[in-house]
């Protein structure tokens, strides 16, 4: 009689959930669920250029089922998990149960607003394909409403872009601004100058980049100055709002404002009672199984 099949289920397509189902693609003892809420596997470090209308999306996201088409023992679902039972070892989905023997939450980040998520209306961030196209219209359409407008000081407002977070995200989003207001756009309009455009990072710590070396980050900066765009560090958020931010006792109008600055771990993790971290990620042990729960991976 033949060993019955392992059942491991997947949640998540990101890189963690996509590259766990690939290393089993030789191992014929298991079958594999991957449940994802998209049907596509985003490559996000290049959201911002998609933002920049650098590139489409269709030039960073690629159907899960494409990708794992030939790895006969990948079953992908299009589904959001409503919750775990993680005693009777069940995932609970919007399209029904799916029975588990090994359990992987790979369910990525989302944005943390630090308790004020009545900004993100006026402060979108940079996580789906949809909030990188968001941000595309709002940018252009500034750039529009600039070209149109007799008011100087509603002009200055519209070409000033504040963006939240000195991390890999904000950095690339300011440079990529500072870039196409220099150069993509240099000759599109009559009335305005888009190089005059006001790109503004904002860093609550000392330095941006601090998650890398002090020279790379200064380089950072440097090369962000020579686009002309302003860094302001030491500098912490009060308030977002349809005209502008507040930014440490003084106030940008601005019509663009853009968040990069704080992310934390999937809402999946509240249902588990796993310890976890301040930001939401489940603690793991160094094979990545959780300790009260050793089927179960994060």
């Amino acid at each position: 009689m033949s060993e019955a099949l392992k059942q491991v289920v997947i949640v998540g397509g990101g890189f963690a959930g996509l590259s766990a189902a690939k290393s089993l693609a030789r191992e014929k003892r298991v079958s594999i669920t991957l449940i994802d809420r998209r049907n596509h596997h985003l490559f996000q470090p290049l959201l911002y250029q998609v933002a920049m209308a650098g590139l489409s999306p269709a030039d960073i996201a690629a159907p899960l089922r494409s990708i794992l088409c030939k790895q006969k023992n990948v079953r992908v679902v299009w589904g959001e998990v409503e919750s775990l039972d993680l005693d009777s070892r069940q995932v609970k989905a919007t399209f029904g149960s799916v029975p588990y023997d090994y359990l992987l939450l790979a369910c990525g980040a989302q944005h943390s607003y630090f308790g004020h998520d009545e900004w993100e209306p006026f402060a979108p961030g940079l996580k789906t394909i949809e909030q990188a196209t968001e941000i595309r219209r709002r940018v252009l359409v500034a750039f529009e409403k600039a070209e149109l407008t007799t008011d100087l000081d509603e002009r200055r407002k519209l070409l000033t872009f504040v963006v939240v977070g000195g991390g890999p995200t904000g950095v690339e989003l300011a440079g990529a601004i500072g870039e196409m207001s220099r150069f993509t756009l240099e000759r599109d309009f009559r009335n305005i100058d888009p190089s005059l455009a006001h790109v503004i990072l904002i860093e609550a710590g000392p330095r941006l980049l601090h998650m890398f070396p002090e020279k790379l980050a200064s380089r950072a900066k440097r090369d962000l100055e020579a686009l002309g765009v302003q860094t302001w560090t030491s500098s912490r958020v009060t308030r977002i709002d349809e005209n502008g931010v507040d930014v440490s006792g003084d106030r940008i109008r601005a019509a663009t404002v853009l968040w990069a600055a704080g992310v934390q771990a999937s809402e999946i993790g509240d249902q588990t009672g796993f310890e976890r971290d301040r930001q939401g990620r489940i603690l793991v042990q160094a094979d990545l199984s959780v300790a009260s729960r050793p089927e179960v991976f994060a």
